[in-house]
This record gives C-alpha cells, sequence and structure tokens, in this order.
C-alpha cells in the first residue's frame, strides 16, 4: 500500500474493537473523524494519550469529530487496558480501540515502518473529513507524545477553512484574524463575505476577523 496523501480517500476496512466489530466508513458516518495509532498496549505515553482523548470528548462533539485509536493487541488485552487507562488517567475511555492483530488496517494505512519497528504500529495520526477524504496525517516517533491542543487545533482550521474562503495564518487558534484566500479577489463577493471588512497588509495578504465569530 502506498503513503496516504492529502485528499485521498481513507481506506475502508472491517475489524473488532473494543467496543465491537467496526465498519470504519459506516462508523463515521456524516462525522469528522480522527484515527489514531499505538505501537502496543500497556505503553506509558499511549496511556496518557488515550486519557487525554477521553477527557476531550465533550471538545470532539462539539466539533462533530469521532475518534477511534487502533493497536495490534487483540481486544481481550484492549479490555485490561482500558482499565488502567481509566485509573491512572482518572478517566472513562468513551471510544473505541481498533484489535488490529492480523496488522490489516495498520498495513491498509502504511502504520509499519519497518525501519522504526519491524511489528509494532508507528505513532501515527489520520484527520477524515464527512466525505471520507484524508485532511491531515502526523507521525510521531515513540518517545514523544501528540499535543492534543494543536490536534483540536487544526481541526478547527480545517472545519472553519472547509466552509469559509480563508486560511488560517501560523500559529491561529481559534477566534484570531484569519487571511482572505488570495484565489478570491471579487470586490462584491469579498464585501459579503466578510462584512466585518479587511486589512491588505499585501496584495495577496488580507486580515480579516474570523468570519464565523
Amino acid at each position: 500500500m502506498a503513503t496516504l496523501r492529502l485528499g485521498d480517500i481513507a481506506p475502508d476496512f472491517e475489524q473488532e474493537s473494543s467496543l465491537g466489530k467496526i465498519r470504519f466508513h459506516e462508523w463515521l458516518g456524516d462525522s469528522w473523524g480522527v484515527l489514531f495509532s499505538h505501537p502496543a498496549d500497556f505503553t506509558p505515553v499511549c496511556t496518557t494519550e488515550l486519557g487525554l482523548t477521553a477527557k476531550l470528548k465533550k471538545e470532539l462533539e462539539k466539533r462533530n469529530v469521532k475518534v477511534i485509536a487502533l493497536s495490534v493487541d487483540p481486544v481481550e488485552s484492549h479490555q485490561k487496558w482500558i482499565e488502567d487507562i481509566n485509573d491512572t488517567q482518572d478517566c472513562q475511555v468513551n471510544f473505541p480501540i481498533i484489535a488490529d492483530a492480523d496488522r490489516k488496517v495498520s498495513e491498509l494505512y502504511d502504520m509499519i515502518h519497518p525501519n522504526a519497528n519491524a511489528t509494532q504500529t508507528v505513532r501515527s495520526v489520520f484527520v477524515i473529513d464527512p466525505n471520507k477524504k484524508v485532511r491531515l496525517t502526523l507521525t510521531y516517533p515513540a518517545s514523544t507524545g501528540r499535543n492534543f491542543n494543536e490536534l483540536l487545533r487544526v481541526i478547527d482550521s480545517l472545519q472553519l477553512t472547509e466552509y469559509h474562503s480563508v486560511a488560517t495564518p501560523g500559529n491561529w487558534k481559534d477566534g484570531d484574524d484569519v487571511v482572505i484566500v488570495p484565489s478570491l479577489q471579487d470586490p462584491d463577493v469579498i464585501k459579503q463575505k466578510f462584512p466585518k471588512g479587511y486589512r491588505a497588509l499585501r496584495p495577496y495578504l488580507r486580515m480579516t476577523p474570523q468570519p464565523n465569530k
């Protein structure tokens, strides 16, 4: 399987999980999705990450986002690990963890990087839109925990730029000014879309208040 690229359709699959059998595209429905992988159960960094994810349930629901994790261990192991996560992270894991014992999903999503580890998945993140297209990919080394504030920030940006003619500048966070896309040049359309006005620092760099605030 070639590496998934932005804009590709996220491969569909059917696999067992901690919450029963998952048919991925059907499970996603009309939601945005985050699929993220873990090298194995009972790993310390991933235990903290899954706890953080559980605590973000309300924030994710506000954004119409479903999350699903993956590890190459079987369901029975996942269930025992979830007990540890809930206990040590003071949470309730409220999303499925795929049991990818046969590496089917790991191969589909190119999560096995032999030069890093021949059998375990690397720690990848895929953000998938309601049309099942891959909109973001991130891959972290085993030693570095993922930044879930950054993941929420990226989802906010993706959703904002999907539905408005803007892009988000470096270090942007929800509520900050945004950039009007260069392809939008019609003054009447700009006035209609951005009634709060804009500042043209250069013809190609036009800042405007976030339009959905």
